[in-house]
């Protein structure tokens, strides 16, 4: 993250330098002019070069103002999803690496304990056991979710199954993920695509949804990629004025 605030800080730092020296420019030329103006003379050669000078500075200012202004939108949604994901992996590694191996210290040193507590206290180390294991593997879900190593290592097939596996365990819908054809070459960032916009659906239709079935599937076409999502929940009726 900081070197691309640095670049951005270079290129502000540019386009002030040229901004500046436009508007430098065309005050000396104003200045220039209103003298020989009002001492009516000629005007040199010095001062046209001057406002030839500022001239072409306020083109190439103009020029590139309206060249990031063109770029602007779509170059702002890459940075913002990428600083996303970089968060998202921080985030991930600090859940796991910090988080994680406190918490598994904890536990280590409760079983210490517990070797030396009475019996009458042994129900309690077993709560505190329990509770500590279902921290560690909530943790471990949570960074597993905001930075899915099984990409990398299982593909997006695989990673896909793992994380269906592991979110719907717990309910009684039944889905499946149908993939035909091989899914090797596809880039990273469309994979990451592809892997969020399906945790985000299936988040969301097990908070609202009420579904019973699920059924997932990836194809590649002509033009890349093609994800669909279907399922039996219920839906919305939108609104009349949906823009609004």
């Amino acid at each position: 993250m900081f070197p691309r605030l640095k670049t951005s800080l270079r290129c502000c730092s540019r386009a002030a330098l040229l901004r500046w020296t436009t508007v430098g420019l065309c005050v000396a030329s104003l200045v220039a002019n209103v003298v020989l103006y009002l001492a009516d003379q000629v005007i040199p050669t010095s001062l046209v070069i001057l406002q030839l000078a500022a001239t072409l500075c306020a083109a190439v200012h103009l020029g590139l103002s309206a060249r990031s202004i063109s770029l602007r939108p779509a170059e702002l949604a890459e940075r913002m999803l990428k600083v996303q994901e970089d968060e998202r992996q921080h985030l991930s590694r600090e859940l796991h690496d910090d988080i994680g191996q406190l918490l598994t210290a904890a536990k280590l040193q409760l079983q210490w304990l517990q070797r030396r507590m009475p019996d009458e206290l042994q129900g309690h180390c077993d709560a505190l056991r329990n509770t500590l294991d279902d921290t560690l593997g909530n943790v471990r879900d949570v960074s597993a979710l905001l930075n899915p190593r099984q990409l990398a290592s299982l593909g997006l097939e695989a990673g896909l199954r793992a994380h269906l596996v592991r979110t719907l365990a717990s309910s009684d819908v039944h889905w499946s993920l149908a993939c035909n054809q091989r899914l090797g070459g596809i880039d990273e960032d469309v994979a990451m695509a592809v892997f969020r916009i399906t945790q985000e659906a299936v988040t969301n239709m097990l908070r609202h949804a009420q579904a019973h079935n699920l059924v997932i599937r990836l194809q590649r076409t002509a033009e890349g990629l093609a994800l669909s999502i279907h399922d039996d929940g219920r839906g919305f009726v939108p609104g009349p004025h949906p823009d609004n």
